[in-house]
C-alpha cells in the first residue's frame, strides 16, 4: 500500500468538477478564466445576471491566481495578470450593455412588477440611491452591493443619464471594485498559501458579509423613517 501510495501520491486539494452555474467553486474550476469573466459580464449587464454569485466568484477568482492557486485549483490555475486586465474590461462592457438595455427598452419593462430576476422594489430601491449619492458616488459603491451590480446600470438607462458621465463612472466604478476585490483576495492568496482549506470558505464568507453591509444599512435607514 505504501509503495502505492509513492508512485500514486494524493491529489491536491481541488474546486468541485461538477458543473454548476449558481457556485463560484465550480465556475472556476469547470470554466476557468472564461467562466470567471463571462459571470462578470452578465452580471453587470444582463438582468439574469442577479442569480450568479458574482461577488463570490470575483474574490475566490482572486485566490485562484495567486501562490494557494496551485493548491485550489491544479492545472486550472487563474493567470493572475490575465486576471487583472480582463476582469475590468468585461464589467466595463457588461455595464455599457445593461445601460444600452435600459435606455432601449425604457420603464415599460421595469415597471412589469415582479419577475423571475427582479422585483420592482429593487429598481425603485436604485433609483433612490441615485438621487440621494448622485451618478457617480451609486455607480462606484453600486458595484460592492450585489443586486445593485446588475440594475444599476439599466435604470441608469432608463433615466437617460448623460452618456458620457455613465461611461466615465461605469468605468471608474467596475475598475475600483474588481482590482480591489481580486487584489485583496490574491494577497490574501499567498498569504494563506498552504492552509486554504482552513480559511476559504470563512474569507468568502466575510467578503460576501462586507458587500451587502451597505444594503443592510439602508434598509435599517428606510425602515427607522417608516417608524
Amino acid at each position: 500500500m505504501n509503495k502505492l501510495r509513492s508512485i500514486y501520491p494524493p491529489k491536491p486539494y481541488t474546486l468541485t468538477h461538477t458543473m454548476n452555474l449558481f457556485d463560484a467553486n465550480s465556475i472556476i474550476s469547470t470554466l476557468g478564466l472564461i467562466g470567471v469573466l463571462g459571470v462578470i459580464f452578465m452580471e453587470t449587464g444582463l438582468l439574469i445576471g442577479l442569480v450568479f454569485p458574482g461577488g463570490e466568484i470575483v474574490f475566490l477568482a482572486g485566490i485562484a491566481a495567486s501562490g494557494s492557486g496551485e493548491v485550489l485549483l491544479g492545472e486550472a490555475k487563474l493567470s493572475a495578470p490575465l486576471l487583472f486586465t480582463l476582469a475590468p474590461i468585461a464589467a466595463i462592457t457588461g455595464g455599457e450593455l445593461g445601460y444600452w438595455f435600459g435606455k432601449k427598452y425604457g420603464r415599460k419593462f421595469f415597471e412589469r412588477g415582479k419577475t423571475r430576476f427582479y422585483n420592482k422594489k429593487m429598481v425603485e430601491t436604485i433609483e433612490k440611491w441615485l438621487l440621494k449619492y448622485g451618478p457617480r458616488k451609486a455607480l462606484v459603491f453600486g458595484r460592492f452591493i450585489p443586486f445593485a451590480r446588475t440594475l444599476i446600470n439599466p435604470v441608469c438607462g432608463v433615466a437617460h443619464l448623460d452618456r458620457k458621465l455613465f461611461s466615465t463612472w461605469n468605468a471608474i466604478g467596475a475598475i475600483i471594485w474588481t482590482q480591489s476585490t481580486i487584489g485583496i483576495s490574491y494577497l490574501l492568496g499567498d498569504a494563506i498559501e498552504g492552509s486554504i482549506n482552513m480559511y476559504l470558505y470563512p474569507l468568502i464568507g466575510i467578503i460576501v458579509l462586507i458587500t451587502i453591509i451597505p444594503l443592510l444599512n439602508g434598509v435599517y435607514k428606510e425602515r427607522k423613517k417608516k417608524n
